[in-house]
């Protein structure tokens, strides 16, 4: 009789142990399967929509994938773009999740203006980042002083419909200036770099984070010269635009000896509205949490700040985002 109960008492205690395993398999399973951990994901992929290959968008934004893909464990990569307005189409279309964006392009994009039939709906705000320093360059003996004297002239306005474009149309028509009175070129960075130094344009606006790589370069071959965008002209233009600021172009940065008056416009880190609020929390926390290494790929990473985050977001902020600040 005991050697039965004994028997018995076996073969429960094996299945018991057999069913443990089988549910810390399920466990395992659950918390992101092979590799995963408490800190990875609910979604597979993080395509990160970015701009030209030689901007800060897409220097930035490639570290920034590196960086996901190693601590979310999630296979994070950038898509090189025609920048703003491609990015949030791509958003709308879910081809992306995330994207680098100018704040005039996502102004439109929340209100259905310009570039846009209609409202986006599936974009939130992750942050503000780093200011975008238009940065109008010319050779020195074309003449050319303020934006008022492109008109006649045969300019590199971006690609078209890229946030520089869509900026470059606003500046010129703040001085009263339309395509109607240019030649206009649609180039990206390393095209208008090439074409003014082959002397086939006479300027080129190339807006992005300093320094731009594209004009570095031009500053090392030709007699490069910024042009001015007068403060009290973007004071003007922002009275109706408001994400324009006007800022200056530190002396040195392109090897002028004086700063130079511009016009600059915050960028934004946008995402899809249906990514999960956990999701779009670690995100943005891991973002903050590896600044350093963003500085390091890019002196543009240097002014994004968590104190600047929030201030100027043109587009709804994502609920992950703000569950992130609320606990700062």
């Amino acid at each position: 009789m005991n050697k039965k109960f004994l028997s018995a008492f076996t073969f429960i205690a094996l299945l018991a142990l057999l069913l443990t395993a089988c549910s810390g398999g399920d466990e395992n399973n659950e918390s992101g399967g092979e590799g995963g951990s408490d800190e990875g994901l609910d979604t597979d992929i993080a395509t990160i929509a970015t701009g030209g290959s030689s901007g800060p968008y897409n220097i930035i934004a490639t570290t920034l994938s590196e960086i996901y893909t190693e601590e979310l464990n999630v296979n994070s990569r950038t898509q090189t773009t025609g920048a703003s307005v491609e990015n949030v189409n791509l958003l709308k279309e879910e081809k992306v999740e995330m994207a680098f964006v100018m704040s005039d392009t996502l102004s439109q994009a929340v209100e259905g203006t310009q570039n846009f039939d209609e409202p986006i709906e599936n974009i939130q705000q992750i942050a503000t980042l780093y200011p975008n320093y238009v940065q109008v360059v010319t050779t020195e003996d074309t003449g050319i002083e303020t934006l008022s004297d492109l008109e006649g002239k045969r300019v590199a306005v971006g690609d078209q419909n890229s946030g520089v474009e869509v900026n470059a149309r606003t500046l010129l028509e703040g001085h009263g200036i339309t395509y109607d009175d240019i030649e206009v070129d649609y180039l990206g960075y390393a095209e208008a770099a090439d074409g003014l130094r082959s002397g086939q344009i006479d300027a080129a606006f190339l807006t992005s984070g300093l320094p731009n790589s594209s004009v570095l370069e031009l500053a090392e071959s030709i007699d490069l010269k910024i042009v001015t965008i007068e403060k009290e002209k973007v004071e003007e233009i922002a009275q109706e635009k408001d994400y324009f600021v006007s800022m200056e172009i530190p002396a040195g940065t392109y090897n002028n000896e004086e700063p130079v008056q511009t016009a600059a416009i915050m960028n934004a880190l946008v995402v899809r509205s249906d990514l999960s609020e956990d999701d779009v929390y670690k995100l943005t926390e891991t973002l903050f949490n590896s600044l350093d290494q963003l500085v390091n790929s890019h002196q543009a990473a240097s002014d994004i700040s968590l104190d600047s985050a929030q201030k100027g977001m043109v587009a709804p902020i994502h609920p992950g985002a703000e569950r992130y600040y609320n606990e700062q």
